[in-house]
């Protein structure tokens, strides 16, 4: 069966299409600008030449249709019709505590996910574009949703609970969700593997580290806990994310900088983290190359990060009692041995140990690699994360 994976946002889609006897991508690409003037499309097919062009989408109807077009054209496709496509599989950001796992969509799950917008805004209109989109233009081909939050649905009331009147809980369902769940899920899965032992028996901790970053305790293949909250601001920093903050400062700036609710938004979305600190760019690589080139702000914002990331590995780690492996993933995890050594070093005394030419040879390889050193307590992965297999399989899954 071949799985159109599909992750919609306001004015993009990514897609990738996933034969599942063999898990190969096929094709993959993305629609940019989609209902603004400049839009462009680009497909990429592994062996063939990169098709790009410029278009027009006026909505994500058009945009899928671009992309079932190119799926099937003679030159740049790669199947016949749309009937080889067995079903499609949507990323949908927020499922609230409604979702625990992966679902095939009808319309009682659209309009639960709907209902979950007020907690995620920004994402969950778009995901569910990308849904309405692909039922006009492929009819009955199946849907499935699978869901960011989903993983960590197992997390326990201690870990998810804020301390705040707890009337706002039974009210608003203020709690903890966190995200990159399907990222967590996987990149666990797959450190199980590598150590040769069953999800179930294993303690891991996983980092998954990019411009929006979190950190997931994951004991016996379920999530007790996580850094990223009831939105995706809380936790580290990140690009443009502030992450833990004190609470007062808030109202602080509200008061002392005449800000409203939507500055403060904005500022701490928009313009914090890395950006905040750096005040030129959110771009993690512009940070490594500043901070080797002596610029002490860059250097700054490194010791915050990988502060910020023992602090959370260190605590996940006493609070599961113990760890088998810590796993770095997502574009900082996977391609900053100088943070994975850091962070490495300072765990020193619980008996993690790091084999700097593994560490430093696993930059930008795109591999799987167990970066230990002899002796270690616990190990160090590193594991490109695969959200878009995840999403296929799942999808698979449901409707074979």
């Amino acid at each position: 069966m071949k799985i159109l994976v599909i992750n919609a946002g306001s004015s993009s889609l990514k897609y990738q299409l996933i034969d599942m006897t063999d898990e190969s991508v096929l094709a993959k690409g993305q629609c940019d600008r989609i209902g603004i003037a400049g839009g462009n499309f680009k497909h990429k097919v592994p062996g063939k030449e990169d098709y790009k062009v410029e278009v027009e989408m006026k909505n994500h109807e058009d945009a899928v249709k671009l992309v079932i077009d190119a799926l099937t054209d003679k030159e740049h496709g790669v199947i016949a019709s749309m009937s080889e496509i067995g079903a499609v599989g949507h990323r949908l950001v927020h499922g609230a505590d409604k979702f625990s796992k992966s679902v095939i969509i009808d319309d009682d799950v659209i309009e639960t996910v709907r209902e979950c917008s007020v907690l995620s805004p920004l994402h969950n209109p778009a995901n569910l574009t990308g849904v309405k989109a692909c039922q006009a233009i492929m009819g009955d081909v199946p849907q499935v949703g699978v869901f960011d939050t989903g993983f960590h649905q197992t997390m326990p009331d201690y870990a998810y609970l804020y301390p705040i009147p707890y009337k706002y809980y039974e009210k608003y369902h203020i709690r903890r969700y966190g995200f990159h769940g399907t990222s967590h899920r996987y990149v666990s899965m797959r450190a199980a593997e590598m150590l040769g032992k069953k999800p179930e028996d294993i303690k891991i901790v996983t980092c998954h580290l990019g411009n929006g970053s979190s950190i997931a305790a994951v004991d016996g293949g379920k999530c007790l806990d996580t850094t990223m909250g009831m939105t995706p601001l809380e936790g580290l920093m990140m690009g443009t994310r502030s992450g833990n903050i004190d609470p007062a400062i808030i109202t602080f700036l509200m008061e002392k900088e005449n800000m409203s609710i939507a500055d403060i938004d904005k500022m701490l979305n928009k313009e914090s983290g890395i950006l905040g600190i750096s005040e030129k760019t959110s771009d993690n690589r512009d940070i490594e190359e500043g901070a080797r080139n002596g610029d002490e702000r860059c250097q700054l914002i490194e010791s915050m990060l990988c502060h910020q990331i023992t602090k959370f590995v260190g605590g996940y780690i006493a609070a599961m009692g113990g760890c088998d492996a810590v796993v770095f993933t997502g574009g900082i995890g996977e391609n900053n041995p100088h943070y994975r050594k850091r962070v490495a070093d300072k765990l020193g005394f619980m008996g993690v140990k790091i084999d700097e030419a593994k560490n430093e040879g696993a930059k930008r390889n795109g591999l799987e690699v167990d970066v230990s050193a002899e002796g270690t307590t616990a190990k160090i992965l590193v594991i490109p994360t695969n959200e878009e297999l995840m999403i296929a399989k799942d999808t698979y899954e449901l409707v074979k």
